[in-house]
C-alpha cells in the first residue's frame, strides 16, 4: 500500500488537468474518447447527460457526506478497499483490469480521491478522466505522455507501507 504523507498533501489540492465550471462544458470535448470518472457526483452528472463512462470509480460519498445510490448501466461492479490518503495495490490491480475490460464500476470502500493518479498511468493515451474539484467544478485530464509523467512524479511522493 502507498500512503500519502501529510506534508505532501498540498501537492494534490490543485486541479490535475483543466478545470471547467459545469459538466456540460466538458461534453463536447469527451465524445469519441474512452471516458473514466472518479467521484460520485461527476459520475452521476455524466450519466444524467446520457453518457455512461467506460470506468466509474465511486465511494458513495461526496465531501464526506453519503450521496445518491450507485449508478446503473454497468455490467460489472468491483469492490476494492482503499483507506483515506492511500493507494492500495488492490486498487491499482483493479484499475488495470478495468481498463482492459470496460465498462466497469469500481466501488471503493474507503476513499477514491487519489485513484486519479494510478488511473492516468493505467489508461490508454487519448482517454479522458473526469473528477470533481470541490466547490470549483469538473476537472478534465486527457491522458498522454505528459499526464503519465506527471502522475508518476506525484506517485513518487507516496511512501510504501506493508
Amino acid at each position: 500500500m502507498l500512503r500519502l504523507p501529510k506534508d505532501k498533501r498540498h501537492l494534490f489540492k490543485s486541479p490535475f488537468g483543466k478545470l471547467f465550471p459545469e459538466i456540460a462544458d466538458v461534453l463536447p470535448l469527451i465524445r469519441g474518447h474512452p471516458i473514466y470518472t472518479v467521484g460520485d457526483v461527476v459520475t452521476h452528472r455524466l450519466i444524467q447527460k446520457g453518457i455512461v463512462p467506460d470506468i466509474a470509480i465511486i465511494d458513495g460519498y461526496s465531501m464526506r457526506v453519503p450521496c445518491q445510490p450507485g449508478p446503473e448501466g454497468f455490467d460489472h461492479c468491483i469492490r476494492v478497499r482503499n483507506p483515506p490518503a492511500t493507494i492500495t495495490d488492490e486498487l491499482i490491480e483493479e484499475l488495470d483490469r478495468a481498463v482492459a475490460h470496460p465498462p466497469v464500476l469500481i466501488y471503493v470502500e474507503g476513499e477514491e480521491d487519489l485513484a486519479v493518479i494510478p488511473l492516468v498511468i493505467a489508461a490508454p493515451d487519448g482517454a479522458v478522466i473526469l473528477y470533481g474539484q470541490p466547490h470549483q467544478g469538473i476537472v478534465l485530464r486527457t491522458v498522454d505522455t505528459a499526464a503519465k509523467n506527471e502522475a508518476r512524479r506525484l506517485l513518487s511522493v507516496f511512501i510504501r507501507e506493508s
